[in-house]
């Protein structure tokens, strides 16, 4: 049994998106999902800290844990999609060099895309004050990081190759926000391919089916920062 903390963001959205494809692999082990309210700070709470001790969605507790013993709680998007691919056997090669590579684009998004866009997002969408040099700074960093994905994805079904994978999902929601993070897929072919082919997934529809997108409304518009 597996206890599952999240919330509506891109972070949080990873869990929902990887538990819908293992419904459809019919693997997905039993589970309750718990919402984490944000804006009333239901991350600060004692409860919530004994889980997650940085304060972040998504969380879990395994109540049937890998090795046995008492239930682990993880935090920590990437090494959540890790443990719970290697426990349910599924999304994550076990061939060692596709593994590997798996492996380094999931750190990757967690190190590199999913901070920067991050700060774009909060600096055109969430800032109360309009920063231009900062939102610049940080729609130009996501830009070249769209750069990095797409050149990879060039030839390629999916991040790690041909097979759908933890990397692909922990990317997806970040791709999903890309107007907020002041990005057009037009200028990055590959991506745009990879982006579709997984938003007409069904798990992928079913996970966003009534996802509201944080960075949806724009308060400070990229063109006039640029």
């Amino acid at each position: 049994m597996l206890d599952l903390y999240y919330a509506a963001s891109p972070n949080g959205m990873k869990l929902k998106l990887f538990m819908e494809e293992l419904a459809d692999l019919g693997v997905a082990p039993p589970h309750t999902w718990h919402l984490v309210r944000l804006s009333a700070g239901e991350q600060h709470t004692p409860e919530f800290l004994a889980i997650s001790p940085n304060n972040k969605i998504p969380a879990i507790v395994d109540h049937a844990p890998v090795g046995g013993g008492e239930p682990l709680p993880m935090f920590e998007s990437a090494a959540i999609l890790q443990y719970l691919a290697e426990k349910t056997g599924r999304l994550m090669s076990r061939n060692p060099r596709t593994r590997f590579e798996t492996l380094q684009w999931l750190t990757w998004q967690v190190a590199g895309l999913g901070p920067m866009a991050g700060q774009a997002g909060w600096f055109r969408v969430h800032s109360l004050e309009r920063d231009d040099y900062a939102a610049d700074r940080y729609v130009r960093e996501t830009r070249r990081l769209y750069g990095v994905l797409d050149r990879h994805l060039e030839g390629r079904t999916f991040i790690a190759g041909e097979a759908y994978s933890i990397a692909d999902i922990a990317c997806w929601p970040w791709i999903l926000s890309h107007k907020g993070h002041g990005q057009s897929l037009e200028a990055f072919p590959n991506l745009a391919r990879w982006f579709e082919s997984i938003r007409e997934r069904p798990a992928t529809q079913r996970a966003f089916a009534d996802y509201r997108d944080p960075y949806a409304v724009v308060r400070h518009p990229a063109e006039e920062i640029a």
